[in-house]
């Protein structure tokens, strides 16, 4: 029987219907603020980008001054200037900004990402705990069952105390196992409301999602390194260095000046253009080499990523291929019928008690196991596709 996992917020009880790790992992999406707050750290970057792209303020001065002669005499000066620098340089700064907002995103769709596939982690363990609580609960039944009936047959001198005191036992054993899966769904739960802003979440799920077969390495190989964010993000990245180099070779350009004068004086007024510009000898000094030694160490780093994607991707496929094989050699079917023609067994006397429990332990350890191999697995397929989050 499933168990509702009910978080609480704000000591409230609140009436929700189970969810689904999809619905989970929007929820998370739409309330995390660590994701909120990397979304706007990611738009403030973005429009800084762009700032390196505006044009210098304009400048305004006035003067005023007297004449020494013995006539005397005074006049002024007001001039209006703006510069800027050279046209091509603006459509190449652009250019490199587009490409530095590109690398922006992809990074953000990391974070993203990984914060997903941490909330997902989560709820794969859930999974498994609540697995393990169904069999607990089995466990607990059938202790239940049998220490009822050896209390009976203790009455009537056809069981011993010993017997009855092993059911005991057994009772107090998988009591503790409760104990310890409460306390570790509990901390669970508690990290999954923490990443869903503190607001109520309800997860009672018993069965893993359906996951894509992976027959061939390289196939998968080709479609993972196609859709990772972190190789999108250093391609960019790259690209962006590559531009950079192109503005700061356009660096040597002269920069212009143009603006309004209007000089008066004790007779007249004289309107008129200021036209001028400069040259940067000093400004762009060694600014072209820094660049080309950025976009080399940009590439590099693609370079290094990408092995790195590979790596481990081949290290994640290695391993779901051992769990897999493990997992094929559990069968559960079988198990299942072993634990119900052992209480037969048991019930009609053709074995003892003792050989009852370790024998059912055996089986109950098998079932574990292979819950935890299954957890293993999802986990690991969840890695693979991480991107597809």
């Amino acid at each position: 029987m499933k168990r509702t996992l009910l978080i609480l917020a704000l000591c409230a009880p609140v009436a929700m219907q189970a969810q689904s790790i999809d619905h989970i992992l929007q929820s998370i999406e739409q309330n995390n603020k660590e994701l909120q707050a990397q979304k706007h750290a990611s738009e403030a970057t973005k429009m800084e980008n762009r700032t390196g792209n505006n044009l210098s303020d304009p400048t305004v001065s006035y003067s005023s001054f007297y004449s020494n002669a013995a006539e005397g005499g005074h006049g002024t000066e007001f001039v209006v200037s703006q510069g800027f620098d050279f046209p091509t340089q603006y459509i190449t700064r652009n250019r490199q900004a587009t490409l530095q907002n590109e690398a922006v995103d992809k990074q953000q769709q990391a974070i993203r990402r990984d914060i997903l596939m941490n909330a997902k982690t989560l709820c794969l363990d859930l999974i498994l705990l609540n697995q393990e609580k169904e069999l607990m609960d089995l466990r607990m039944k059938n202790a239940d069952e049998l220490q009822a009936l050896y209390e009976k047959r203790l009455q009537t001198g056809d069981a011993n105390i010993l017997e009855v005191n092993k059911i005991k036992m057994e009772r107090m054993n998988v009591q503790t196992e409760v104990a310890q899966n409460i306390a570790a769904h509990r901390t669970a739960l508690q990290s999954l409301l923490a990443m869903n802003g503190n607001l109520p979440l309800e997860f009672a799920e018993t069965t893993y999602p359906q996951v894509k077969e992976i027959n061939d390495y390289n196939v998968m190989r080709d479609e993972v390194i196609a859709s990772d964010l972190d190789l999108q993000a250093a391609a960019a990245n790259t690209r962006a260095a590559e531009k950079q180099v192109a503005v700061n070779r356009q660096g040597w350009l002269p920069k212009l000046e143009v603006g309004f004068r209007r000089n008066t004086d004790d007779v007249a007024s004289q309107n008129g253009f200021v036209v001028g510009g400069s040259l940067p000898l000093f400004e762009n000094r060694k600014k072209v080499k820094i660049a080309k030694a950025q976009a080399i160490s940009a590439q590099l780093m693609q370079e290094s990523a990408k092995q790195q994607t590979e790596a481990g991707l081949m290290s994640l496929f290695n391993e779901m291929q051992q769990l897999k094989g493990a997992m094929k050699a559990y069968d559960v079917p079988l198990m299942q019928q072993s634990l119900t023609l052992l209480k037969q067994a048991l019930l009609e006397g053709q074995i003892s008690l003792i050989e009852y429990f370790v024998e059912a332990e055996g089986v109950y350890k098998n079932f574990q196991a292979y819950m935890q191999l299954e957890n293993q697995y999802q986990k690991v397929m969840a890695s693979i596709y991480k991107n597809d989050l």
